[in-house]
């Protein structure tokens, strides 16, 4: 049985370690309604800009194409790979690191372990993935100054890859937001932009003015739409990110409250076994003095 000055230490520890999950969910909290907030107000426009390309590019020749928009034969992938800086928030990076797993043993098996590289956003995925010898660049600054602008630099090294020919295909795993509690790994494929199928409601009559050109607005929205979907899914891993920590503070926090419990309980049994110790050896010392 542990000793009294060991199960109080311990009982400190536990309770400085609640204090400190205790802060960090309330931190957490407070940063994960602005996130919430920003990831609200991006997707209605993201979901617009989609839906206007894939209108032009159903009808688009494959001239204006044919930077962004042609698929190609797969030699070289890029995987857009977005985790956080800092850890404690559960599974949520762990859960990116086995969906770039399963996408590069489902889909890109056949090629070699050098024709995969990883462009990791945030720091978790730029160490994880740098051991590995996948990583390319380095954007661990992303979260620390989030904005358009810092997104839009490594989405425009995407675009330049692919378009030069160096990569033939650019595809990024991300954690999409759904509440508090749940996070939900997504991979989109954010080149080649493939035309989308034109829906069975869509008519054929409608006649639309274009200007200056549909080949050239075409040539205009698709590295703006591939920014703002790359910059979609680096506000929706924020958000979710610090939902994730948020509930494993909370679940931490309550871990640490359950194990105080347990500690006092401990503590208390080897106070009362010390102090019946002690009673016994003052009566036995009294009888035998008695005796004697």
């Amino acid at each position: 049985m542990a000793s009294l000055k060991e199960v109080r230490s311990r009982i400190q520890s536990v309770s400085s370690t609640q204090q400190i999950t205790k802060a960090m969910k309330m931190v957490s909290a407070a940063k994960l309604r602005r996130a919430q907030d920003n990831i609200v107000r991006m997707r209605p426009y993201a979901q617009r800009l989609n839906g206007i390309l894939a209108n032009l590019t159903r009808t688009a020749d494959a001239e204006a194409l044919s930077d962004y928009g042609v698929p190609r034969e797969v030699r070289r992938v890029l995987v857009v790979a977005v985790t956080s800086d800092r850890g404690l928030a559960g599974a949520f990076n762990s859960n990116v690191f086995k969906g770039v797993a399963a996408l590069v043993r489902e889909r890109y098996a056949r090629l070699p372990e050098a024709a995969i590289s990883v462009m990791a956003i945030g720091k978790k995925a730029h160490d994880y993935y740098t051991k590995r010898g996948t990583a390319v660049g380095n954007y661990t600054h992303v979260f620390a100054q989030l904005s358009f602008e810092t997104v839009r630099a490594a989405a425009e090294v995407a675009l330049d890859g692919f378009r030069t020919g160096q990569y033939d295909e650019v595809v990024m795993v991300f954690n999409e937001f759904k509440n508090v509690a749940t996070q939900v790994v997504r991979t989109e494929q954010l080149l080649p932009l493939v035309p989308a199928e034109a829906p069975a409601t869509a008519t054929s009559n409608v006649d639309y003015i274009f200007e200056p050109s549909k080949e050239e607005i075409v040539r205009t929205l698709i590295p703006q739409s591939v920014k703002i979907q790359l910059y979609k899914a680096v506000l929706e891993s924020n958000a979710s990110e610090h939902g994730a920590r948020m509930t494993a503070m909370e679940k931490a926090t309550e871990n640490a409250g359950e194990l105080l419990k347990a500690l006092k309980l401990t503590y208390n049994r080897t106070r009362q076994a010390a102090i019946t110790t002690e009673i016994l050896e003052i009566v036995g010392g009294a009888e035998a003095l008695a005796a004697g």
